[in-house]
């Protein structure tokens, strides 16, 4: 069960949280977001743990402005969260990067909309739909994932908190991980370390075989 931790924007934070040893940390470059990362030194984002899986988020943007960041700031993974074509999953894909596909759920025809970017990307990220791009601190209807079929798997994102160390829908036999956001702040791009370390070591708990 993978853990993102995601919307840092602060160099410090960023130290604290990578401290408590998640498996992706999450970088947000879309400027209306109250969360995003373009004030970060990329050397901050660069110094992080190798072992950490750094994820820049970007919405709506075209492909060289995509990669020109990845390399500044030494990204592993990008994690598409607007409404990008498959044809652009792709490019991205084909200069070395594994894809993400955000969707926002709300009916069960928005699970059959990731069908045309299952050979594009490499997972999934399932949140609450939102005017705001994610962050929203909501959670949709996890029973809706029972009509998932595909062969891709996801992470499972929106409004999970510190309460939520028990997810039925985390069984699910395709979700790879948790995405965790603004439910653990204190100001929006500030993460409160204490409360992510309880709900980490929680969930990796609950995990051990």
């Amino acid at each position: 069960m993978l853990i993102k931790v995601c919307g840092i924007a602060d160099a410090e934070n960023a130290r604290q949280v990578a401290a408590l040893k998640p498996d992706m940390m999450g970088f947000i470059f879309y400027r209306p977001s109250r969360r995003n990362a373009f004030g970060l030194d990329p050397q901050a984002v660069r110094d992080l743990p190798k072992e950490i899986i750094k994820t820049g988020v970007f919405v709506d943007e075209d492909a060289a402005a995509i990669l020109s960041t990845a390399r500044e700031y030494g990204l592993d993974r990008i994690q598409l969260h607007g409404e990008e074509a498959p044809g652009l999953c792709r490019e991205l894909a084909d200069n070395g990067y594994k894809i993400i596909k955000a969707f926002g759920i709300s009916s069960p025809e928005d699970l059959q909309a990731t069908a045309g970017y299952v050979d594009v990307c490499d997972m999934f990220l399932f949140d609450t739909r939102t005017p705001l791009k994610g962050g929203s601190g909501e959670k949709f209807d996890h029973g809706l994932l029972q009509t998932y079929t595909g062969r891709t798997p996801f992470l499972l994102s929106g409004g999970i908190g510190p309460e939520d160390t028990v997810i039925p829908a985390s069984g699910h036999p395709l979700c790879a991980g948790l995405d965790v956001n603004s439910r653990f702040e204190t100001a929006p791009g500030h993460k409160d370390p204490a409360a992510l370390a309880r709900f980490i070591a929680a969930i990796r708990k609950t995990i051990q075989p």
